[in-house]
């Protein structure tokens, strides 16, 4: 019983290691509690405690599900509560299968192949599980928790999953220190200091150099209230609060507008405002990126997209859609939703996954879309090319929850691990300039309209992460776990 609530109190403690809390150290504490309540456990209970840590994890750490859904979804109190708890309730299978493998296949591996080997390659394995299963959700992996920390420095060579396998190694070390033999924890005392060195060590390292001048930038919050957006009384309104705002700063080389920033269909304002716009964008040598909605009628679809005005033309279709927000994963199953969100837009088109680049202040660029900024791998695509990345959202879906204080710390992830300048503009927060060291330039007060600008250094170059993505992390776990099942019981205490 008592591990039983260890693992409940560990992933309770595990959001608090994200933004906005920042206290990176409680995810080691996190998952050495996790850890200690699979020790010697039978498969059904270490199943069990790893639900345990799952309802704690999931349920304090995406509790904004429930705003979005009622606040701005349309769902009444209960059916909120309900969605949400159907969602923890799946969430936390994940760390109860984890809890299950562990105990299943390798129960009786001795104490330092466990510890060290197994528990923190199986939770990574389940982690990268969920970044991509069922479209994937990727929300809360332990390495995101380092972005601020010593660690940091590890990412520009191995990912996200590299962090989360280094956080979940030192919850193993230190678990072996009171559990492992006199030998083996000698062992155990050289690979803590040396482990956390070297990935201290690698902050040193600047994997990327300038492709050019630096250019002045701004990026454009309007802080248009959810509830009027899209009525069609305040579409003008609209229009002609961000054209006025694009108009007081044509002396950056770039302005970017949010994500659906223009309430409108491309169509119906492209030879307009935006045509108005466009020929000013030219006269002042600048370049515009607007968040809008295209319509293709003869298919009778529509896209969520990013424009090009000025020196450049050009769109970007966003290609992995938010699953209930933009389409119904297994409608036959999940039909139901419809009936009690009313979520406007619910069933967008996925652009293309060969989309050639953007181009903006003189260099191509890698563009996302609100939730493509949280998987890593789809933001390889378009790099060493791409001199800079823009990520435009509209997180007013959150409220003043915890949720957009963790969608930055993922999309700040993606300047580190590539080693470029990010540029995040969104309706009501959080904007921000984001260094290739994935420190924050400058950023927007939420819930404000702001204009914010800033210089932007171009980069060239490849981080290893860039080169070769998740697999070499991938391929190393499943390696450690192969030498898990063969490693004779006993032949290390």
């Amino acid at each position: 019983m008592f591990d039983d609530f260890l693992a409940l109190l560990g992933g309770l403690l595990l959001p608090l290691a994200f933004s906005p809390f920042d206290h990176s150290g409680l995810a080691i504490l996190s998952l050495t509690l996790l850890f200690r309540s699979w020790f010697n456990a039978s498969p059904g209970r270490a199943a069990l405690r790893g639900y345990g840590f799952g309802l704690g994890q999931f349920g304090l750490g995406v509790s904004w599900v429930y705003v979005s859904m009622h606040d701005y979804g349309g769902a009444g109190v209960v059916a909120s509560l309900a969605l949400t708890a159907l969602l923890v309730l799946f969430l936390a299978l994940y760390p109860a299968l984890a809890g299950f493998l562990v105990a299943r296949w390798f129960g009786r591996r001795p104490v330092f192949i466990k510890l060290l080997a197994v528990f923190p390659a199986v939770w990574v394995l389940i982690e990268w599980f969920r970044g991509w299963f069922l479209t994937g959700f990727p929300w809360l992996q332990v390495g995101y928790t380092q972005l601020d920390a010593p660690l940091r420095g590890l990412a520009p060579m191995t990912g996200v999953y590299g962090l989360s396998w280094v956080v979940a190694a030192l919850a193993g070390l230190l678990l072996a220190l009171f559990h492992a033999a006199k030998r083996p924890r000698r062992w155990v005392l050289v690979a803590l200091p040396v482990l956390v060195a070297a990935a201290v060590g690698l902050n040193a390292v600047a994997w990327t150099q300038p492709a050019g001048a630096p250019f002045k930038a701004t990026l454009l919050q309007g802080n248009i209230p959810q509830d009027t957006k899209w009525q069609p009384e305040s579409q003008q309104e609209t229009l002609s609060l961000y054209a006025d705002m694009t108009r007081a700063h044509w002396d950056s080389k770039l302005i970017i507008w949010p994500e659906t920033a223009a309430p409108v269909f491309y169509h119906q304002i492209q030879h307009t405002l935006f045509s108005t716009l466009e020929a000013e964008a030219k006269a002042h040598r600048s370049d515009l990126l607007i968040g809008i909605f295209i319509a293709d009628p003869a298919a009778e679809r529509y896209y969520n997209a990013i424009v090009s005005l000025g020196q450049q033309s050009g769109q970007y279709l966003k290609r992995h859609l938010v699953p209930f927000g933009e389409y119904l994963p297994l409608r036959p199953l999940f039909g139901f939703v419809l009936d009690v969100l009313a979520i406007p837009l619910a069933d967008v088109s996925a652009g293309d996954s060969d989309q050639r680049l953007l181009e903006a202040a003189g260099y191509p660029l890698v563009a996302s879309i609100c939730y493509e900024d949280v998987l890593g791998e789809e933001s390889r695509t378009g790099l060493p090319e791409a001199a800079y990345l823009v990520n435009v959202s509209n997180d007013a879906w959150f409220g003043d929850s915890i949720a957009a204080h963790q969608h930055f710390q993922m999309a700040r992830m993606r300047a580190l691990e590539s080693g470029r300048y990010l540029l995040r503009a969104t309706n009501t927060g959080i904007t921000a300039f984001v260094s290739p060291t994935g420190k924050i330039i400058s950023q927007a007060p939420q819930f404000q309209r702001a204009a914010l600008t800033a210089e932007v250094t171009p980069m060239s170059g490849s981080t290893p992460y860039i080169r070769f993505g998740d697999a070499p992390v991938i391929l190393v776990l499943a390696a450690m776990l192969v030498i898990g099942v063969n490693r004779r019981k006993g032949s290390v205490p």
